[in-house]
């Protein structure tokens, strides 16, 4: 299907006949759409991209040349079944970036956001949920399973092992190699990176006042200064997040952590 009012497709792109194309596509030259793929309005598909499997793209996003979008799983256990990948809306991708579809055992998806930026030769693999607002830098690869909350951003070759959380807000450093949940608001660096404190300047940026992060702060040094066993550290957050919602939110990522956390 062709929808929409001026679509730019270049005369050397293969488009399938059954692909579902938005309004004011733009799709460059020799890229390769399969017929189960859907494109939002307005996005931009850069030359020699690879759309494949049964993925869903959202509207307003730039997809740069030589990007691989839902290609099938890099798992022996996958045996062709169905499962997809979901784009949400704004996403820039940058080059050489390549996202995975879903397995039947991950529940069938992987699933990234709205409004990120993911930059050069990063990997996202089967299975993993991506939020919005998040940035990886250069490189940045996420094993399978993992999940990534809104607003996090990842250094250049970040390497997270699967099944892994990071937490909203949460930044790594540069090179970090990650076999452990990261909870929100707290920066990690580090071959099996450790704790390094919040990311108080990102929590400025995004309008956390004063009084905001003065309580994550406390919660962090709770957690990760005292010295005291993860059980109470817990019972002193549940003191703290009664009169704020972001230690709150940090004690339910804590409370809901399969693995153990990076401290």
């Amino acid at each position: 299907m062709r929808w929409g009012r001026q679509l730019m497709i270049h005369a050397t792109a293969l488009v399938d006949p059954a692909a579902k194309i938005g309004a004011d596509v733009s799709i460059g030259a020799y890229s390769v759409i399969g017929p189960d793929v859907e494109i939002g309005d307005r996005t931009t598909i850069g030359p020699h991209v690879v759309i494949e499997g049964a993925t869903r793209i959202g509207r307003d996003n730039r997809i740069f040349q030589f990007a691989s979008l839902g290609a099938e799983p890099q798992d022996k256990k996958f045996h062709g079944e169905h499962s997809e990948l979901v784009i949400g809306d704004r996403n820039v991708i940058r080059e050489f970036v390549t996202f995975n579809r879903g397995t039947a055992e991950g529940g069938g998806a992987t699933r990234i956001g709205d409004d990120n930026w993911i930059m050069a030769y990063v990997h996202i693999a089967h299975d993993c949920h991506v939020g919005n607002h998040v940035v990886f830098a250069n490189n940045a690869t996420l094993a399978g399973h993992v999940e990534v909350g809104d607003y996090a951003i990842l250094g250049g070759f970040t390497g997270i092992h699967q099944f892994c959380k990071i937490g909203a807000h949460a930044f790594t450093g540069m090179g970090s190699l990650i076999n452990a949940d990261v909870p929100p608001f707290v920066i990690v660096a580090g071959p099996y990176a450790k704790p390094r404190g919040i990311n108080s300047e990102g929590l400025k940026r995004r309008g956390f006042d004063a009084a905001r992060i003065a309580a994550i702060k406390r919660a962090y040094r709770t957690v990760y200064v005292a010295g005291t066993p993860l059980a109470q550290a817990r019972e002193k957050l549940a003191e703290q997040a009664r009169d704020s919602a972001d230690v709150a939110d940090l004690l339910d990522f804590i409370e809901r952590s399969e693995r153990s956390l990076a401290r």
